[in-house]
């Protein structure tokens, strides 16, 4: 129930933080996604079935708050939660690399699918436009933040881990 709650305040605090003070700071009107940070941190750190439901619920974030149809981005966080569980035999809490590669890779996902679903199909064809004013620059805010937020998620998940093992071993006896 702790992981929950906690889990909760950090999709809050990111989803605030993306929405207000990040559009603040924003560059050419970019700004990073902290959202595709936390659903992939979570999902590379806990496995394919909890970054699938903290996926899921950031998505479906996005598409109350900024979705023009329900679902679309729920769907992609999902899948972008559920991929990067793949990875969670590959992860070791103190190698930067594969967290950044695979944020960054989730980041690229995202905004090629966003690309083609919103933009493509209502017959704007111009990608290199897109490419280099949207997907580049987010691209690189979004792995600059990632260094820093990473390893708060990282903390904060090997204390939930930690809290949950003392935990388990009180109701084991």
């Amino acid at each position: 129930m702790l992981r929950k709650i906690v889990l909760f305040i950090i999709i809050s605090i990111c989803f605030v933080l993306q929405t207000t003070t990040f559009q603040f700071f924003s560059f050419a009107n970019i700004s990073p996604n902290l959202l595709i940070i936390v659903v992939s941190a979570f999902g590379f750190m806990r496995g394919k079935r909890e970054g699938m439901y903290i996926g899921f619920f950031c998505g479906l974030l996005m598409d109350i708050f900024f979705g023009h149809y329900l679902g679309v981005y729920a769907l992609l966080y999902m899948y972008v939660g559920y991929i990067n569980g793949f990875f969670q035999k590959r992860f070791y809490p103190e190698d930067i690399k594969l967290p950044l590669v695979l944020i960054g890779g989730s980041d690229l996902l995202v905004n090629l699918f966003i690309y083609i679903f919103m933009f493509l199909f209502r017959s704007r064809f111009d990608f290199g436009y897109y490419l280099l004013a949207i997907i580049i620059p987010e691209l690189v805010y979004t792995m600059v933040i990632t260094i820093f937020l990473y390893f708060i998620l990282l903390k904060v998940n090997q204390k939930l881990e930690a809290y949950e093992k003392r935990r388990s071993i009180k109701f084991d006896l």
